[in-house]
């Protein structure tokens, strides 16, 4: 008699859960599913390069069904996991329930405001490909607004743009809008000057790209003062209503755009045994990323907390590169589990840190190495390629970057809003 599958649920397809699966896609004893509220894989650090019209939302994604076409293994589930029942091994989900031997929670993490109701309500998030679509056409539709403005005061309002959080996302959108204004709205919109737009970048903490070396926070500082965007380190955003922004220090700024990169926090989901939410609503998990209390469900990527590593005592760092190490690791792991070996215990391998600025100008922080400027800039790019899912995806975005960095002028500054009736 053939030996029943074992079935792998695995919850959110992004970097952790795309590159588990890989690795358990051909062990044929396992019948694994993907549950995604998105049918689409998706590459979160150029979200912002969309976001500023530079690149195609298609250049940064891919289907699932597409990716795992050829594995008859890997079955796609498109829901929202709405509860875990530990008890009888199965996920309730929006669109049903999905029964499991293994249970792999991957659905990363969500957009933290603080506490802030009128922050969440009225600022535009940096966490998906809709949140970069809506970015960009209210970005688009500012200017077109601006453009047309009757009074200084109307025009100033839309062409305030306030980024909350001076970490890799925020200096990355801050430089991009900062090259869009000098090499775009000059040629475009003639009715706004360049000295008309005015880019604060906000951070609570004393430096940008806080986990990053010195020598990085100080060219990333220095870059961004050259093209000219007015940067407030040691202030915080304590309110956003009616189009004014209140800081920390007293000071208000006139914006109808706050782009929130400031943080990230877990999502807690029901049905995990009391107390397994840590810092941050991570899910806390032992040294082979099991959920504690539990014997068949896992965490990993940004979804976990992890204690274990000797390095990191205080838990990983949200990277793409932790979420990766530990979907390949789990993959392995749960085929020795189920063939009775002993798993081996997750540690991370820091293999650096990276950021663009503007064109032409990046940091670098690799083991003992630091540069920057146009090699490291290079070195950006090629690392950013590489992990896209699909050839074709990779050459159109070399295409897309080739062409606009040579031309200063990409094409794609679209105001698409779907679902919107057209008036005849």
């Amino acid at each position: 008699m053939e030996t029943p599958k074992k079935k792998v649920v695995v919850a959110g397809g992004g970097f952790a859960g795309v590159n588990l699966i890989k690795k358990l896609s051909h062990n044929r004893n396992l019948d694994i599913t993907l549950v995604d509220i998105n049918n689409y894989h998706f590459f979160p650090p150029l979200l912002y390069q969309v976001a500023t019209a530079f690149i195609e939302p298609s250049n940064i994604s891919y289907p699932f069904r597409r990716m795992f076409q050829e594995k008859k293994n890997i079955h796609f589930h498109l829901g929202k996991i709405l509860r875990i029942v530990p008890g009888e091994n199965f996920i309730e989900t929006d669109t049903g329930n999905l029964r499991y031997d293994f249970l792999v929670i991957a659905i990363g993490a969500q957009t933290n405001y603080f506490g802030m109701k009128d922050v969440e309500e009225n600022a535009m998030p940096m966490k998906n490909i809709n949140d970069a679509i809506n970015l960009r056409n209210h970005l688009l539709i500012s200017l077109e607004k601006a453009s047309r403005a009757a009074t200084l005061a109307e025009k100033l309002q839309d062409l305030n743009i306030v980024i909350a959080g001076g970490g890799p996302t925020g200096v990355e959108i801050a430089g991009m809008l900062a090259e869009m204004r000098r090499n775009i709205v000059s040629k475009e919109y003639m009715e706004i000057k360049e000295q008309d737009i005015h880019i604060h970048l906000v951070d609570a903490g004393a430096a940008l790209l806080g986990p990053m070396s010195k020598k990085s926070q100080a060219e990333a500082y220095k870059v961004l003062t050259h093209l000219g965007v007015e940067i407030m380190m040691n202030t915080a955003v304590k309110s956003y209503e009616q189009g004014i922004v209140s800081l920390s220090d007293g000071r208000t700024i006139s914006t109808n755009t706050l782009i929130w990169a400031s943080g990230i926090t877990g999502h807690v989901i029901p049905g995990l045994p009391e107390g397994t939410n840590g810092r941050g609503n991570r899910i806390l998990v032992d040294a082979y990323n099991k959920v504690e209390q539990t014997n068949n469900i896992f965490a990993i990527g940004d979804a976990c907390l992890q204690l274990t590593d000797k390095k990191f005592p205080k838990g990983h760092p949200q990277l793409a590169q932790v979420a990766i190490q530990q979907g390949n690791l789990l993959g392995k792991n749960i085929t020795r589990i189920v063939e009775g070996k002993v798993p081996v215990p997750f540690a991370y391998h820091d293999k650096g840190s990276l950021a663009i600025i503007s064109k032409y100008k990046a940091v670098a922080d690799l083991p003992g190495i630091f540069f920057k400027g146009f090699f490291a800039w290079l070195v950006w790019l090629f690392i950013h390629i590489l992990p896209l899912a699909g050839f074709r995806n990779k050459v159109k975005l070399a295409f897309s970057w080739f062409w606009s960095f040579i031309t200063n002028d990409p094409t794609l500054r679209l105001i698409i809003r779907p679902g919107e009736k057209e008036e005849s």
